[in-house]
């Protein structure tokens, strides 16, 4: 369906769920895929040795909550990246008024500042090919608010914010900026919840089923291509209707 041969692609928090999903499916349409990931070395180092396609996966491990780090990364790149994926991101579930002061910041940290960081560095390499594509990876949380959530749902509306204002800024330079959120996906996430709590989310979805990693990846993959050009600042929802 879609042909990335030669492409560079950077995947945040791409080595495990939806984000390995998105890089798997880069690589089997031919792209070289930078997968990040920020601490869990087994799960990279597994991800990458269970790959068919690891001679075009590499790994790197950073916050991307830490701009040096970050600016480090992309100054060591090989090459421009035409395709950068905003996936990495952390949930630290609380009611508001029981919420740690340090959950609240940690988690605008590195799902909103994170996609600040990396955008900035890839809309700077980017312009100078005057070409590329942006996804952030958001969440329904950001207009529905479920509760427990309001750090969650304030970075990922914060994500799809700026993405509009980022896409307008960058469209002379043909570089898109586009947003994609999931719903309730089959990962480990869901793994970890009890079957009454599976059944009340499934209640929730119109379409009576868990989304699956790979139909995440393939809007992703979708908004990345060059037919996809004329498409910006909007958001695919992947969500069952919910």
């Amino acid at each position: 369906m879609f042909d990335f041969h030669e492409q560079r692609v950077i995947v945040t928090g791409g080595t495990r769920g939806i984000g390995a999903a998105i890089s798997t499916a880069f690589l089997q349409a031919g792209a070289i895929v930078t997968a990040t990931y920020a601490g869990n070395d087994e799960a990279a180092a597994s991800f990458k040795t269970s790959s068919p396609f690891g001679d075009r996966l590499y790994l790197a491990k950073f916050d991307v909550a830490d701009y040096s780090a970050v600016e480090k990364f992309f100054g060591e790149l090989p090459a421009t990246p035409q395709v950068v994926i905003n996936n990495a991101g952390i949930r630290k579930d609380a009611i508001v008024g029981m919420m740690r002061a340090d959950d609240w910041k940690r988690v605008l940290e590195v799902n909103l500042d994170g996609t600040y960081h990396v955008s900035k560095m890839a809309v700077m390499a980017m312009s100078r090919a005057r070409f590329g594509r942006i996804v952030n990876i958001v969440s329904p949380s950001a207009h529905l608010g479920f509760q427990g959530q309001a750090n969650c749902a304030a970075s990922k509306a914060g994500q799809i914010a700026m993405a509009r204002v980022l896409s307008k800024e960058v469209a002379k330079r043909n570089i898109t900026v586009n947003c994609v959120s999931p719903g309730f996906i089959d990962t480990e996430l869901l793994a970890d919840l009890s079957a009454e709590h599976k059944a009340k989310l499934l209640e929730m979805v119109p379409m009576q089923r868990f989304g699956t990693g790979e139909e995440v990846a393939h809007a992703v993959l979708f908004l990345s291509t060059k037919q996809a050009g004329y498409i910006t600042g909007a958001t695919i929802e992947v969500t069952g209707g919910i």
